[in-house]
């Protein structure tokens, strides 16, 4: 039998913050954490409009929580502004229970993704490694 290959990468991610009905920050986290072969760590800041360039090198992916975007738009907003200077590929999580997601999240994701803790691990790998199918213009 082939024994999978061990990823001791450990991922540096900056998720987005922020309260929604659902929850979906806690949820999120609870979803990493039932990965146990999946190393990560979080790179947090009160503000990201005024964080140092060094701070954005470190980081691998930038995951935005999209339920929690209507709540919080400014922070993600200079999290997505920084994504785009920085260029950091973003993993946007559809709201929880949601298919849509806004639509100008949609167009600056460079993957979208619901809530299957397989699936949240492997895409921020794929994209990490670049190895992701880009979104479709709709």
């Amino acid at each position: 039998m082939f024994e999978e290959e061990k990823d001791n990468k450990i991922y540096n991610l900056l998720i987005s913050r922020g309260e929604s009905k659902s929850n979906d920050h806690k949820q999120f986290y609870e979803k990493l954490y039932s990965k146990t072969d999946f190393l990560w760590k979080e790179s947090v800041a009160a503000s990201y409009s005024h964080m140092p360039e060094s701070f954005f090198n470190k980081i691998d992916v930038i995951i935005i929580l999209s339920g929690v975007y209507n709540n919080n738009k400014d922070e993600i907003d200079d999290i997505i502004n920084a994504s785009k200077h920085y260029n950091i590929p973003i993993v946007l999580i559809r709201p929880y229970g949601v298919e849509e997601v806004p639509e100008n999240l949609e167009s600056i994701a460079t993957t979208i993704i619901g809530w299957n803790a397989n699936c949240i691990v492997d895409e921020i790998k794929n994209v990490v490694n670049g190895e992701y199918d880009e979104l479709d213009d709709y």
